[in-house]
């Protein structure tokens, strides 16, 4: 049995590898272990405390998927609801759909029974009201949402290195089910509506028992223009090691074009319960721990370096 997850997945580790050693499945290993990120406050890429939208709102992506079955279930877009992860969870367990966004994904979380929140914390708003005004000093804040060019406003307030964050958890439970889950508040001062790679299957995640589980951060509009989680998995299953696959998936990221490219990283684990970590960005870590450790593990991912580029530049 094993948990693998984001360095900032500290907050949740022990309780996902407590929810193995009870006997529970990876599945619900990894909403336990994320629903712990998304409480904490202090985290400002995910749940409560998250970085909000151009526009000061705060937006949850998510995604769960269960390698038993490659059952799925996905929300984006979605206000005033802090466990994006469980209200993903019910979309896999109630719904004969897999994704569900915007106004439709708060409507159903309302209808399984979840808590509706102001998720925009006060040390998160002084942040996204510092951010906005360097770039936009000519404005009041209350006029942002009726700006007719906030494309470009968008574009002039992005920082490709510092907005970004997601928290990933992989786990394998004691019957070699694997899973993988991802939540975010996405891309800090995103436009209104954007979607990155966590809640989109195949992108940002993916998890099946003959092969294992992937989670990816960092520019997600790149793992969705690569298919970064299922091309590991389909490497795996052509019969390359788990760190050849993940190298290759690095190199496809490292052909992509275009003006915008960033970071990228992910951990996976395969279907024997080997893991490791992979990034373009040096001196990153991810942690893991097992039923034979009292406390998790910090380690090195790989550094793979890839391409940069931001409007050109």
């Amino acid at each position: 049995m094993i948990v693998v997850a984001s360095t900032n997945g500290v907050v949740g580790i022990e309780a996902a590898i407590g929810v193995l050693m009870d006997g529970g499945l990876a599945v619900d290993a990894v909403e336990a272990g994320i629903r712990l990120v998304e409480a904490n406050a202090d985290d400002h890429s995910v749940g409560i405390g998250g970085y909000p939208n151009f526009v000061g709102d705060v937006e949850l992506d998510a995604g769960i998927m269960d390698g038993r079955t490659r059952a799925a279930g996905a929300i984006g877009a979605m206000q005033g609801f802090p466990n994006a992860i469980s209200v993903a969870r019910s979309v896999m367990d109630v719904l004969p759909h897999v994704f569900l966004v915007g106004r439709g994904a708060e409507r159903f979380a309302i209808e399984m029974g979840f808590a509706r929140m102001d998720l925009l914390t006060e040390d998160a708003r002084e942040v996204w009201k510092g951010r906005i005004l360097l770039d936009t000093p000519d404005i009041e804040l209350d006029q942002i949402p009726a700006l007719e060019d906030l494309s470009n406003r968008v574009k002039m307030a992005t920082d490709p290195e510092r907005a970004k964050g997601t928290v990933n958890f992989l786990a394998q439970d004691r019957h070699g089910n694997v899973c993988a889950g991802v939540s975010t508040s996405g891309w800090a001062w995103k436009y209104p509506g954007r979607l990155g790679d966590s809640p989109v299957v195949g992108a940002g995640f993916y998890a099946d028992n003959r092969t294992g589980a992937i989670a990816c951060t960092g520019m997600g509009e790149m793992a969705i223009r690569a298919g970064t989680a299922r091309s590991v998995m389909l490497w795996i299953e052509m019969g390359y090691s788990l760190e050849e696959a993940c190298n290759r998936a690095m190199k496809d990221l490292d052909a992509l074009g275009g003006e915008y490219l960033s970071s990228m990283s992910f951990i996976a684990i395969d279907n024997q319960g080997r893991h490791t970590g992979f990034s373009n960005m040096e001196d990153r870590t991810y942690i893991y721990q097992t039923e034979a450790m009292d406390n998790p593990r910090e380690v090195p991912r790989t550094y793979v370096p890839t391409k940069r580029t931001w409007g050109g530049r």
